[in-house]
């Protein structure tokens, strides 16, 4: 491994470990009796600029986009990044960091389901095993916190089952779309749409006295807007330049494991067996996709 490769590798797990302690941020950001309605509001207003200045400087000397690419944007930016992050942001009131990542992580398999569902793709013995691998895993970790917590963890899962399938809509569409504009200026974008949604949407839901959250909120809002969400973007992009797409999701199977170590160290989640085993069931069955593709 050369020194290129190896900044790759490093950047995707560092990537990985920043996505994955979103959801540490919001559990503690939660403590202080907020929703998510205006937690994520603040979120998306601290990385309103960040995302703003990516999609400028990615956008230098390329064409003016068209009608067409604004629509796309637009799209995209609602499923990807607006409606995914809201039931994401909706579902962790209900259920641990340790489920909600190992939820999100089935977007592989939500992507390969879609595409088997509306554009005919077949799937192989291979795939089939470890789609089961990867459910099987999720399954494990829920039954173990539904005896527990009931109706409650039916309903965060629920939304974050959303939450992953609405992400995987904006992978199953943002091909084309990628090719056109760049990787970094539709993220940027698609980013910055979401954002204005999550405005409008405290704007429309919530009178504007509610904006004023404990310091510490604001303090949390601003390493998630910062350290778990602009920056682990960036650095992904940049390692599947350096690495490639395969080798950065396969180091990106440091997130779950991450959330999990997190949670329980800084939220007293219980690292039990059946946690750990169904996400090493999860993690077989991503690993096997990835080995496919």
């Amino acid at each position: 491994m050369n020194s290129r490769q190896g900044w790759g590798v490093g950047m995707a797990a560092l990537g990985a470990v920043g996505f994955s302690g979103k959801a540490i941020i919001v559990k503690l950001a939660y403590r202080h009796g907020v929703d998510a309605v205006t937690l994520l509001m603040w979120r998306m207003l601290l990385a309103l600029p960040l995302f703003l200045a990516l999609a400028w400087w990615a956008g230098r000397g390329r064409p003016a986009l068209s009608a067409r690419d604004w629509r796309d944007v637009g799209v995209l930016g609602f499923t990807g990044y607006y409606l995914a992050s809201f039931l994401d942001f909706a579902g962790l009131q209900y259920i641990s960091a340790g489920l909600e990542r190992l939820i999100l992580y089935q977007n592989p398999p939500l992507v390969l389901l879609l595409g088997v569902l509306f554009l005919g793709q077949r799937v192989g013995r291979r795939q089939t095993v470890a789609l089961a691998l990867s459910y099987a895993g999720v399954l494990l970790v829920f039954a173990h916190e539904v005896r527990y917590d009931g109706v409650t963890t039916w309903i965060g899962s629920a939304l974050v089952l959303g939450s992953a399938l609405s992400y995987a809509v904006y992978l199953a569409l943002s091909g084309q779309v990628v090719k056109r504009l760049g990787s970094l200026r539709l993220t940027g974008l698609a980013t910055t749409v979401a954002c204005g949604l999550c405005l409008l949407q405290f704007a429309w839901l919530r009178p504007l006295e509610a904006a004023w959250v404990p310091s510490a909120v604001v303090g949390l809002s601003v390493v998630n807007a910062t350290a778990c969400t602009f920056a682990p973007v960036l650095l992904v992009m940049l390692a599947i330049e350096r690495v490639g797409a395969p080798v950065a999701a396969q180091v990106g199977m440091v997130g779950p494991m991450s959330t999990l170590l997190l949670a329980a160290w800084l939220l007293g989640e219980p690292l039990t067996a059946w946690v750990a085993v169904g996400t090493g069931l999860v993690l077989a069955g991503v690993a096997a996709l990835a080995r496919r593709s």
